[in-house]
């Protein structure tokens, strides 16, 4: 009789703890990077945001008072200027100071919820709420203080 030992070789057919935690916790740090890069890139957007619709509104105004002299935009229930195109006589004077400019072809639509224009040129930040921000409150839709 012979005696006959098998003996059996063991594969490894996965992972160990060790190894997962290890893949787990490297997961983790990546995200942690992507999210706070992610964030700063956003804000970065919001504020050039406020930036551009500040300038926009400052560069039509100015367009305007070039054009057809002035010192401000006038709203529903003023008066046209006398040399007012064809296109801006049809469509009229608007409710606010922005909706007269786009009337009179210096820009393409309101829709700013960035920052009011005053008929003086004025621009006031503002919020969606309507709430004007100050050193109290002092961030709407990505538009701070300091960005004015």
């Amino acid at each position: 009789m012979e005696n006959h030992i098998e003996v059996q070789e063991q594969h490894d057919k996965g992972f160990t703890l060790v190894e997962l935690l290890i893949v787990i916790v490297i997961l983790g740090i990546l995200a942690t990077v992507t999210v706070f890069a992610v964030r700063g890139i956003t804000d970065q957007g919001k504020t050039s945001t406020c930036q551009a619709d500040s300038k926009t509104l400052q560069t039509a105004y100015e367009a305007y008072v070039a054009q057809y002299g002035g010192t401000s935009v006038p709203i529903t229930g003023g008066a046209l200027p006398a040399n007012a195109s064809a296109a801006f006589t049809t469509a009229g004077l608007g409710a606010d100071p922005e909706l007269t400019l786009v009337n009179a072809g210096f820009m393409r639509g309101t829709g700013s919820s960035n920052w009011i224009l005053s008929p003086t040129g004025g621009l006031t930040i503002q919020g969606a709420s309507g709430a004007v921000a100050s050193p109290a409150n002092p961030s709407k839709n990505g538009c701070l203080v300091t960005d004015i």
